[in-house]
């Protein structure tokens, strides 16, 4: 006997969110399933937020930093990065969570859900070529940073834990690394 999964669509989800039938359920949508997400701990709450409102003042207004909401991704996902540098669209917004031609990078903090965010969040940001991914490892207090999406997958990945590092779409700008990932 072969088990078959069902597949929901990003309106599908939008459906259930707006039937209230999720409320109070911390969830995303990744390839068509609903995933519960892990509780975020003390440290993983507080670096995301400090490090948003930092990337915030170091970006200014050309970009727009939001902090645990959803994107939408054409390969029936709509997860909620912990922190996503998109497009200042404005009002757009009202309509539709970023697409992945208004992202500039996403940032996971990763302690207990580690392996998700570098194996499963990893492919499923590449497939839609988002160009660059940061995951930061909460026990080690480093940065890993992924870029150049192909075929499903980044091609580089390299680990900081000190230094400053430029967005591939900000060359210009010098985000602190211990700004990141230092508790």
């Amino acid at each position: 006997m072969t088990i078959a999964t069902a597949k929901w669509t990003i309106a599908d989800y939008h459906a259930m969110i707006a039937a209230g039938i999720l409320d109070d359920r911390p969830v995303e949508l990744i390839h068509g399933e609903i995933i519960e997400m892990a509780p975020e701990g003390e440290p993983h709450a507080y670096l995301s937020t400090v490090s948003g409102h930092y990337l915030a003042q170091v970006l200014g207004d050309r970009a727009l930093v939001r902090p645990a909401k959803p994107i939408t991704l054409p390969n029936a996902s709509e997860p909620e990065p912990d922190i996503a540098i998109v497009q200042p669209l404005g009002r757009e917004y009202l309509s539709h969570h970023p697409y992945p031609e208004n992202i500039f990078w996403l940032i996971e903090y990763a302690n207990a859900n580690l392996s998700k965010d570098l194996e499963i969040k990893r492919r499923l940001y590449a497939e839609v070529q988002i160009p660059e991914y940061w995951v930061v490892n909460l026990q080690t207090q480093q940065l890993i940073v992924f870029r150049d999406p192909q075929n499903g997958d980044y091609n580089t990945r390299f680990t900081l834990s000190e230094g400053v590092i430029s967005p591939l779409a900000f060359p210009d700008v010098s985000v602190s690394v211990a700004a990141i990932v230092s508790l």
